[in-house]
């Protein structure tokens, strides 16, 4: 299945990093002896080593000459450079930031050769076997590890060395950091950088920016080469200067270079080496730890007899290890034809289970298409292909004679079937009219419940769960500019992929089926939360949202309008125009000119102007203020006013989102393309863009929302009496607070008194220090914590069960929500206090926003369960948070209303009432 198969990892000595947290830097004082941190850049070093020796084969026949290579220069750099902490930094499979900001990069890329993919994860297993550590994490580049590395060495008064043989890694280079290339034997430090490329290494971005990267697809401006580039960078001193300037550059490379002035600080982002990567390791991590039996196996293995006689007399396998899974792979079938179906068709009928998995054209589930399908059972698994079309391929089904044909098995709940993430397959096939039933498992959500805290898609399900190492989707289709549609995958190739999906769901699900069935409340977790309320979000996701196309157009003008007022009050607040979309236009305008103080730093040693630190300034200076509101504004108008009109599906003529179970650690829903859960309700813009979620002609938006419900919960949770007395009582909670806080009765609280209150009231939930209570609030720190003693002393109950909860989480590793679900801590006992401490904060809230998460999907079953029993016509269409919403003929307002009423309330029993607020209206802002 595409859509779970090509998912990406982080690795460390071969095994997945989990709980990735900050990286700390800590600043060494004094004079201790210089340690030094080696670096490799794998991914560079792997291609090279490739193309550089020729093409060695193992003893079985397998490709090794890139293996040979890298270990070479691994060997050798350990000789040259004694190092205290070393590396081997790999790329990770799948997307990074980068495609996120440019879809295009590294889209000319052509898809790795078969041999050289062939030798990755041996290489991986023989560069951790030789000792080195190597790393990969999911969503940067090996550049950006690398630069995380050295940022910290740096900060810790080490030196880095770093091996490769990529120019964008000499931005770099300092006083600290060192390159050097062993296949060329340069080294470059600051002046070598200087002599090869005519900048310094802190202009390398600039430069690189105005040449382009071929080899990553990021273009630069045309015609721009490295002299040219390097003249206008030696003239001016940086890109920014050589793009002020731009209108004095003649010729048509001074034409070229206006006409990428927009283009050019993309360019610049995708070409910056990230140096705050989030990491899970310290340098002290990142220690030699070799293995002369793995390498006795691997060398023999490899045919490397010159290594192997080099350690000795240690006796080397006498047969290969089998690989991982090897001895549960097996031939699949291909369904060539009507009568192959119809007796395969006749065995599953029989079969106590089934695992079912679709190949489609696409990812979007709203209009996905069927390629084929894959079905496993036993000891068997088989292809049926429908729409492969490519030069030679054979006569196939067909999509309509093979659904006549499936249709009363896939509609019959009789049926039982298993698969990976079946909610797309599902809406695959409701695509052609056919409503999957008998959804009796689904091993995402198996693995969501028992091990929330891993990866859930079925290629590390089958590696952590089985050794079972499964065919990449990569490896079947390719990657980049050279991938090619499931569609045109030979048949053959097809079956052996889109077979072990069916066969490898199976497999996955006997193994973790068993362990959740055999602890009651994660089997209650399962089978009545997770799995009931998956066809609930199958029926909203296509129900759709109803938009007012012309409102929201209308409304990304006025945004328009409202962002050139405000980059006005800016230019007027700063003393000159500058591009607002620039850190570092901002940064020297805030800074240096209007000499603001500086909040916090960036790795680099730069000021900061995230958004924290623009909220703390905004609250004594009016530029900051008016950036964050310039960019609050850019964001609705970019996300969501200018983006949902092109999201209008043409058939339905609505938005269809997708809510994604196994994302959210707590729980919670996540909703996807578009995020339909971030729309602002508090800013008047945000309200607007509600306005535009509209009813259909004769029916109304309903909207129910719990009130407060984590405080409920932590009322509940921590049994306190106080807490509980207030809700049971139907009292303003915050108000009653406030009361117990400053000694008031609830009638003398003020209004400022009331707001503190509910600060504290959040705060605490949520794991707020006195620190952070102080800054929420603009107060001392003595004060805030005389605040929480107060609280803690009126509300002792939630006091006993903080201390509790965090006893807990040390002790087994997890917190629980009311109803079982398991929130695994991984961080809880990390030696990083700061890991520590987010992780104690999480145990604290993680219960109520988990129990929150599972009480709104109880709902929503409810809710759908009592729609579907009455027949009625309302349809639930979207979930925020803890808010469903739903779209209903203005014929049943008041029986839905009752109705949902009184479902959302009694889905639960708790110590506490739970109340739901609900509202009716033309539009969503209004029924809010």
């Amino acid at each position: 299945m595409p859509n779970t198969r090509h998912a990406s990892r982080a690795l460390i000595s071969g095994a997945r990093l989990a709980g990735l947290g900050s990286l700390s830097l800590l600043i060494v004082s004094g004079k201790a002896p210089q340690k030094t941190l080696l670096l490799v850049d794998g991914s560079s070093y792997l291609y090279r080593a490739f193309h550089a020796l020729p093409e060695l084969q193992s003893p079985r026949g397998e490709p090794t000459g890139a293996i040979r290579g890298v270990l070479s220069m691994l060997r050798k750099l350990a000789e040259d450079y004694k190092a205290d902490a070393l590396a081997c930094v790999f790329d990770a499979r799948g997307p990074t930031f980068r495609e996120a900001v440019y879809p295009q990069y590294k889209a000319n890329r052509p898809s790795m050769p078969e041999p050289l993919a062939a030798q990755i994860e041996p290489l991986k297993e023989a560069i951790a076997a030789l000792g080195w550590p190597v790393l990969a994490v999911e969503g940067v580049e090996a550049d950006d590890v690398i630069g995380t590395l050295a940022a910290e060495a740096t900060q810790r008064g080490w030196r880095t060395v770093v091996s490769t043989g990529d120019k964008d890694l000499t931005q770099l280079v300092d006083e600290h950091v060192t390159l050097v290339n062993t296949m060329s034997n340069e080294t470059l430090d600051v002046e070598g950088v200087k002599r090869k490329f005519g900048v310094a290494p802190g202009q390398i971005v600039d430069y690189l920016t105005l040449t382009g990267d071929a080899v990553d697809n990021v273009p630069g401006v045309d015609k721009v080469g490295p002299k040219t580039a390097a003249k206008w960078i030696q003239q001016y001193g940086s890109l920014d200067e050589v793009m002020r300037h731009a209108g004095e550059i003649g010729g048509a490379v001074g034409a070229n270079l206006q006409r990428s002035l927009d283009w050019l600080p993309t360019g610049r982002s995708l070409l910056t080496v990230k140096r705050d990567v989030a990491l899970p390791l310290k340098l002290e991590d990142l220690r030699a730890a070799p293995d002369a039996e793995k390498q006795r196996a691997l060398y023999e293995r490899f045919g490397f007899k010159g290594w192997l006689a080099e350690l000795g007399d240690g006796a080397a396998p006498a047969t290969p290890r089998a690989e991982p899974g090897q001895a549960e792979r097996r031939t699949y079938l291909t369904l060539a034809d009507e009568s192959a179906l119809k007796d395969w068709l006749a065995q599953m009928e029989r079969a106590e289970l089934v695992g079912f998995d679709t190949e489609t054209t696409g990812l979007e589930p709203m209009v996905a298409e069927l390629v084929g399908m894959s079905f496993a059972f036993g000891a068997e698994a088989a292809y049926l292909p429908l729409a492969h079309q490519y030069p030679g391929a054979p006569e196939q089904l067909g999509v309509g004679r093979a659904l006549e044909l499936l249709k009363p098995w896939l509609e019959s709940t009789r049926h039982r079937k298993v698969g990976q993430n079946l909610k797309f397959d599902a809406h695959v096939l409701a695509n052609h009219g056919v409503r999957l039933a008998g959804i009796a498992h689904d091993t995402l959500l198996e693995s969501y419940v028992l091990e929330v805290h891993e990866r859930h898609d079925l290629d590390s399900l089958a590696q952590r769960h089985l050794g079972w190492k499964t065919i990449g989707y990569d490896e079947v289709t390719g990657k980049g500019a050279a991938r090619i549609p499931f569609s045109a995958v030979s048949i053959e190739r097809a079956t052996e992929y889109a077979a072990e999906d069916a066969d490898c769901a199976l497999a996955v699900h006997a193994a973790l089926y068993p362990r959740i069935a055999g602890e009651a409340k994660l089997k209650r977790v399962y089978e009545t939360i997770e799995m009931p309320v998956l066809p609930v979000l199958l029926g909203m996701e296509r129900n759709g949202v109803l938009l007012d196309r012309d409102k929201l157009e209308a409304q990304s003008h006025e945004l328009g309008k409202e962002m050139l007022e405000l980059e006005q009050k800016a230019y007027g607040a700063a003393g000159q125009p500058f591009n607002l979309n620039s850190p570092k236009q901002i940064q020297e305008i805030l800074f240096e000119r209007q000499q603001l103080p500086v909040k916090k730093k960036t790795p680099s040693g730069q000021p900061s102007t995230d958004e924290d630190v623009l909220a703390e300034l905004a609250q004594d200076y009016p530029l900051p203020r008016l950036l964050l509101e310039y960019r609050a504004i850019a964001k609705l108008k970019s996300t969501y006013t200018d983006k949902l009109p092109k999201m209008i599906h043409p058939q339905t003529g609505r938005v269809h989102t997708t809510y994604s179970q196994a994302v959210a650690v707590t729980g919670r829903l996540a909703s996807n393309d578009p995020n339909l859960q971030n729309i602002p309700i508090r800013t008047p813009q945000g309200r607007r863009i509600r306005e535009a979620f509209v009813a259909a002609p004769g029916c109304r938006i309903v909207s129910a929302d719990y009130s407060q419900i984590e405080l409920r919960i932590m009322a509940h949770l921590s049994g306190d009496e106080g807490l509980r007395h207030a809700f049971a009582h139907g009292q303003d909670v915050h108000r009653a607070t406030a009361a117990e806080v400053f000694g008031r009765t609830l009638e003398q609280v003020s209004d400022d008194e009331r707001r503190t209150a509910k600060v504290i009231n959040f705060g605490l939930i949520y794991g707020m220090s006195a620190f952070g209570l102080a800054q929420n609030l603009g107060i001392e720190r003595t004060t805030a914590q005389a605040y929480i003693d107060s609280y803690f002393s009126r509300y002792p109950g939630v006091k006993r069960y903080m201390d509790g909860t965090r006893d807990k989480a040390r002790r087994e590793g997890y917190v629980e929500t009311v109803f079982g679900r398991r929130l695994w801590l991984p961080e809880i006992k990390s030696s990083n206090p700061q890991r520590r401490a987010g992780a104690e904060r999480a145990a604290i809230n993680a219960p109520m926003q988990g129990t929150a998460a599972d009480l709104i999907k109880l709902a929503m079953i409810a809710v759908q369960g009592w729609l579907d029993a009455q027949r009625l016509g309302a349809r639930l269409i979207m979930q925020v948070h803890d808010e469903l919403v739903l779209e209903v003929p203005e014929a049943e307002l008041a029986r839905v209303q009752d109705g949902l009423r009184s479902r959302m309330q009694d889905v639960a029993a708790l110590d506490v009432p739970l109340i739901v607020d609900m509202g009716v209206g033309a539009n969503w802002d209004q029924a809010h």
